[in-house]
Order: structure tokens, then sequence, then C-alpha cells
């Protein structure tokens, strides 16, 4: 008989971008926020990039700019589909992706001490080619 392997915390990962309406005022956004994250019932807080008010790559609708913002967060995916409803209906909220966060996308973050062997055997190499 096989084993069954019972997941005691059924979280999994997400990132979401949300791109509110640049003509918001700060605390404002931050309100929007904040009452957003709470309908995830968030055991721990998200972790937060803002990015800012920042030039959209194309216009959508009437809106040139938007507010970025990137959350991180780990929760239940039964909550999602409530999350992405008040999500489509806030009318603060120009576009949003929320996706499964499984692999950081870029290069590992290295140490000091990896980044000077690093450059020490770049060095060495630079060496080769004076021959």
């Amino acid at each position: 008989m096989a084993k069954l392997k019972i997941r005691r915390n059924p979280t999994r990962r997400y990132e979401a971008v949300y791109i509110f309406d640049s003509a918001l005022d700060d605390a404002v956004i931050t309100e929007k926020l904040e009452k957003l994250q709470g309908l995830l019932s968030l055991a721990e807080p998200a972790e937060l990039e803002i990015w800012g008010r920042r030039a959209l790559a194309y216009k959508i609708g009437r809106h040139e700019n938007g507010y970025y913002i990137i959350s991180k967060f780990h929760a239940e995916p039964k909550v999602l589909p409530e999350f992405e409803r008040a999500l489509k209906l806030e009318d603060g909220v120009v576009r949003y992706l929320v996706s499964l966060l499984e692999h950081e996308l870029g290069a590992p973050i290295l140490s000091e001490e990896e980044l000077a062997a690093r450059r020490a055997r770049s060095d060495d190499d630079d060496d080769d080619d004076e021959d």
C-alpha cells in the first residue's frame, strides 16, 4: 500500500502585480491595497515592492500612467477567486496579474566570498589571452 503525503500547510507562494490609477493619492492607494490584501487572510504580511508612478507601456483606456506595486505572499488557493473578483470590481485598479511564484527568476544572490572568487577566476582567464 502506498503512503499518502499529507500537506500540513496548504498555502502556496504567489506574486501579484497591481497597477493603480496614478491620479489616486498615496494614502488612498495604501488603503485600497490593505483592504484587498485583507481578503487573502495572510498568516504573515506580504512582501511589497513599491515601484510608484510610471508611464504605462501602452495606453489602457484613458490611463497613460499607473502606480505599480508588486506583492509576494503565501495564501491558500481557495481564497484567490474571491480576491480576483474584488480586484476586478475595484475602480482604482487599472490592471492586475496574480501568478504562482514557484521559482524566482534571475541568478541566486552570491556572498562576498563567492563574488571575490569569481573575480579572481575572471582575472586569471584574462591573463591567458595575452600570450
